[in-house]
């Protein structure tokens, strides 16, 4: 493929175009050509972010030949800025965007993917934009831009100089009513993509052969996947904005007595003297032993996350030497610190570091987004003018400042040798590698199942809540989709009682226990503990995303992209490389399931489906809706309440539709430091043909053990 993507060592660009006449082209990376025209702003996420690609991981894969020459890849200069035309085939579908809200198959559309807290409609505002798509012909495009990026898919026709050519589909003849004449379709071969209020441009071409090399090359270019903390993959629980000290020991104990797996316990703002603006200073009238607080939830086997976010309080010991570091507008009365610039980010972290020396393992960093630009009410976040110390404006660091965050605060664990598994609400580009998951405030169930698919698309994780629901049906739906989830988050920031206990939200504030608590309960720990049992699993699932760039939550169209049946749905997903889920949304506990090739087995009965086809399948409250792929080995943990650094886990062996030599591997560490960086873990591989079973080590350079192999089973 160089030979050919060599050939064109030199684009030039029609004479509409001004200033300059040529296309630098280069190799950034295996398989990433960078098309660069005029002065690029020196603010890229590439450069800000300061990506270290996985080179050699990346050369592991082969490389296609693009589905269109680099010669008909226009880039243009304008009054305006630059502009992009990329090639764009009749049998092509595009996904990407970064976390989309309201579609998942993007040609047709016009995007523009910008910070917004509040997603409208499915124009591109979203917490996490990116100017990035990926094709079903195994190519992606990349705009190394922060600035407010608009891509037009397929949807627009350029006045050529014989006019525009318009297919026998537009013609009048098919208009036959009022409304079609604005339901006509374009036939525009481009994506046009506009790239105001800049000199210049910097796009990435990420080659293939596949869609999911594409994104597994995107991955590891960004600096390979992340690697959570084992405790990470387990349970958190938020308890509510106001509960103090001792209400936050009760819903501790509540978890351990009743023999609830938990290992996460979130404190919402007012944990602070000042949350907005944030103070990040412990309220000792609600925490009046914060210290021994924390340590007593530790010995209980509770780690804990705060939350915060980064407008920085009057109040705040950091304000002051934080000033001068900071943007010219204010949030809620606080500091904008300037995350691109190491002197804001040392002042931070370091202040930050008094928190971890006391104990506390992760952060929620909220509201680093933007408030709703499509209302007038949305008022809170800085200005697009705004300016920055670095020289960055409001409207680029809107794009990063998440992102920014997330990673700095990741960066204070990874100084301690400590992993940690955080929130955020706002990220961006090339951000896979910082495990850390996104979260909303919105709440809408079907989005729910449909974010987790599109944040594959772009290195994210997407984790739905469960909060308050409608009914019991509609709250165990939610709880099966939020366990099989990249982080399982039970959020009850503005819940007196866990959901569980009345899920309606004006009731549960009056404590109005629903009659059958007892049973809600016993339903609730069967599905708990059916997370923690998977574990082991995830685990392995994240490695790969680590080492390989494999997301481990991701839509059906990476694995099977030549079953075309697959490129619309996003209400199944794939876990890892062997688990299928598709979670209940609807009322009712049934749903059609679509199966791609092959034989699938229900995870829990083992019962065969076959592939290439719908069924309409029943799902009870207390089951993970979970599906097999054939000749498919499933370590199965015996559930623990809690991980922590000594937990063993005692391992079943699943073999579901074992038709010849099956495997799995294990991977063993600490699971709680970054020392599997330097190659300090363990592979234990799992294997069967059916009839013969076994387990050994092919790596072994962790000292200690995590499994216990206890038996197989098969189905």
């Amino acid at each position: 493929m160089l030979l050919i993507l060599w050939e064109f060592s030199t684009l030039f660009i029609s004479a509409s175009s001004v200033v300059h006449s040529e296309v630098s082209i280069k190799e950034i990376a295996p398989g990433v050509i960078s098309l660069t025209l005029g002065d690029v702003d020196p603010y890229t996420p590439f450069k800000l972010l300061g990506c270290k690609p996985k080179s050699e991981n990346m050369q592991q894969s082969a490389v296609k030949t693009l589905p269109f020459d680099l010669s008909e890849v226009v880039i243009k200069q304008n009054k305006r800025g630059c502009s992009v035309y990329v090639p764009l085939k009749e049998s092509e579908q595009l996904y990407g965007f970064g976390l989309q809200m309201g579609s998942f198959t993007q040609r047709g559309l016009k995007k523009k993917p910008i910070v917004n807290d509040h997603p409208l409609k499915n124009l591109g505002y979203t917490h996490a934009p990116q100017p990035f798509y990926v094709s079903t012909l195994g190519y992606g495009i990349l705009v190394n831009t922060l600035k407010y990026t608009t891509f037009l898919c397929g949807t627009e026709n350029e006045l050529k100089e014989n006019g525009v050519t318009i297919k026998e589909s537009n013609h009048d003849k098919n208009i036959t009513s009022a409304e079609d004449l604005y339901t006509v379709k374009s036939s525009t071969k481009y994506v046009y993509i506009d790239v105001p209020n800049t000199k210049g441009v910097e796009i990435f071409i990420i080659t293939g052969p596949d869609l999911r090399k594409v994104v597994e090359r995107y991955n590891l270019l960004s600096g390979g996947g992340c690697l959570p903390p084992l405790w990470g993959l387990g349970i958190k629980y938020r308890t509510k904005y106001d509960f103090n000290q001792h209400q936050v020991e009760d819903i501790a104990g509540y978890f351990r007595d009743k023999k609830l797996p938990c290992d996460v316990l979130g404190l919402e703002p007012r944990w602070q003297t000042n949350s907005y603006s944030c103070s990040y200073v412990w309220d000792t009238k609600r925490f009046p032993s914060y210290k021994q607080f924390i340590s007593n939830m530790s010995l209980k086997g509770f780690k804990l996350n705060l939350w915060e976010h980064a407008y920085v309080h009057p109040n705040s010991p950091i304000y002051k030497p934080l000033k001068p570091f900071s943007g010219n507008f204010l949030v809620w009365s606080g500091l904008v610190p300037d995350f691109s610039l190491a002197d804001a980010r040392k002042i931070y972290t370091d202040y930050h570091q008094i928190l971890v020396d006391d104990g506390i393992a992760s952060f929620k960093m909220d509201e680093c987004d933007n408030s709703d630009i499509s209302s007038g009410e949305g008022n809170w976040g800085f200005p697009d003018m705004s300016e920055f110390p670095s020289g960055i404006d409001g409207e680029q660091m809107h794009q990063i400042f998440g992102s920014l965050y997330v990673k700095m605060m990741n960066e204070l664990f990874e100084r301690n040798n400590i992993r940690t598994f955080q929130d955020y609400r706002s990220s961006g580009l090339f951000m896979s590698s910082v495990p850390a998951t996104l979260y909303s405030d919105t709440y809408d169930f079907k989005q729910y199942i449909q974010m987790i698919n599109n944040a594959a698309f772009g290195g994210l994780l997407w984790s739905p809540e469960l909060r308050e629901s409608s009914s019991i049906e509609e709250l165990f739906h939610r709880l099966q989709l939020v366990l099989l989830s990249p982080q399982a988050v039970l959020n009850m920031w503005y819940l007196d009682m866990p959901s569980w206990w009345q899920p309606d939200k004006e009731k549960n504030n009056k404590g109005e226990k629903l009659p059958n608590v007892e049973n809600m309960e016993d339903i609730v720990r069967k599905l708990l503990n059916q997370r923690m049992s998977l574990i082991p699993y995830l685990y392995t699932a994240f490695f790969d995303y680590y080492e390989k760039g494999t997301p481990p939550f991701r839509p059906l169209v990476m694995d099977y992209v030549e079953d075309k049946n697959v490129w619309s749905i996003d209400d199944q997903y794939m876990i890892g490389e062997n688990m299928m889920v598709a979670p209940l949304y609807n009322k009712g506990d049934k749903r059609k399931v679509y199966f791609p090739k092959g034989n699938w087995f229900d995870f829990h009965t083992g019962k065969k489906y076959v592939g290439g086809d719908y069924y309409e399948i029943e799902t009870e409250y207390s089951k993970l809706p979970i599906y097999v792929k054939e000749n498919s080995v499933i370590p199965v943990a015996k559930p623990e309440l809690y991980i922590n650094k000594n937990t063993v886990f005692e391992i079943t062996c699943r073999g579901y539709g074992i038709s010849n030599e099956a495997t799995f591997r294990l991977i063993e560490d600490d699971g709680q430091s970054f020392d599997y960086k330097k190659n300090k873990f363990n592979i234990l591989l799992l294997k069967t043909n059916g009839s013969k079973t076994n387990w050994k080590y092919i790596v072994k350079n962790y000292s200690d053990k995590k499994y216990k192999i206890c038996k197989w089973e098969f189905f």
